[in-house]
């Protein structure tokens, strides 16, 4: 019998218009949808159904992909009757992640994930910080290039060959140059609206903290891996103070998939737009069962498991 993993995908995927068949032919789509747009006090399906600036901006980037995520999840588990061993995400996907695992509800998900990109869009004025992904160099390389350059970090451990720095712009500009000698194939710098998962987020988090204290955290159904630690979270206790810390630490999402994989996890299942945890997945262990759902029709990959 399969060991299986929920995942969620976090920002950078493409998805205006993802998940309008769930919404338009589900019931409990629409209802997750229709929730968030009362909670929200915006129109949920039309940000994230019809072509606009907004999905470029993280506060309405984080709002839009959780909501899609979340509904995909319910319609899955409720058509499908399939339950996880096990919940990751990577970025603002931990947030769906603590929904599969009970920890927060889908409201309070959906509600935290907003003011968390409100928090993140205004910490750092546009244009002052900047991201780029280094390709086809070993992490520990990386980290010494870094070592001794502040203002730049590494952001996400996506999997071998692919890691994210970020930071201020200049640094991270500099740190291109210097990981190009030190042996890395490309630098590519991302189309983000901040500098994500780092030191210059800590603000940020500081009031996130504010904001979860508000939030009811229960204890978890299954267990789920945080970006933070990249360690299984069996108590509620723990939740709030990574969740605080996420946003400005690296996303150890290479690792977390390690310690699903060495808990003995043979089927990830990555719920949401695109199949960028997939391709992941693949780069860290090819022997293992990736489904990823995006379309209603998606679901009929899952009736074997």
């Amino acid at each position: 019998m399969s060991k299986i993993a929920f995942i969620f995908p976090g920002q950078g995927a493409q998805y205006c218009g993802m998940g309008q068949d769930f919404y338009e032919k589900t019931a409990i789509g629409k209802e997750v949808f229709d929730k968030a747009s009362e909670l929200l006090g915006f129109s949920v399906p039309e940000l994230c159904f019809e072509k606009n600036d907004r999905l470029d901006i993280t506060e309405y980037t984080q709002a839009a992909m959780v909501t899609t995520s979340i509904a995909m999840m319910r319609v899955l588990e409720a058509e499908k009757g399939i339950k996880p061993s096990v919940a990751a995400g990577l970025s603002l996907g931990e947030y769906c992640a603590l929904a599969a695992s009970g920890v927060m509800s889908d409201e309070d998900a959906i509600k935290t994930v907003r003011q968390r990109g409100i928090l993140m869009q205004e910490a750092v004025p546009l244009g002052l910080g900047a991201m780029s992904a280094i390709l086809s160099l070993d992490a520990a390389e990386i980290e010494e290039v870094l070592s001794d350059m502040e203002g730049v970090q590494i952001a996400n451990y996506n999997c071998p060959g692919q890691i994210v720095i970020s930071g201020k712009k200049e640094m991270v500009e500099k740190a291109n140059e210097k990981l190009l000698s030190a042996g890395a194939k490309r630098a590519i710098m991302l189309n983000v609206s901040g500098p994500f998962h780092s030191e210059m987020l800590r603000g940020a988090g500081e009031k996130l903290g504010e904001v979860l204290d508000k939030v009811d955290i229960n204890e978890p159904v299954i267990p789920y891996v945080p970006n933070v630690t990249a360690q299984y979270v069996t108590e509620k206790e723990a939740v709030k103070d990574l969740l605080k810390k996420q946003v400005s630490s690296s996303v150890r999402w290479q690792q977390s998939v390690e310690t699903m994989l060495a808990d003995g996890v043979d089927t990830f299942i990555e719920i949401g737009p695109g199949k960028t945890l997939a391709g992941f997945i693949k780069k860290i262990k090819r022997d293992v069962t990736v489904l990823n759902i995006e379309k209603l029709e998606d679901l009929e990959k899952l009736s074997d498991l």
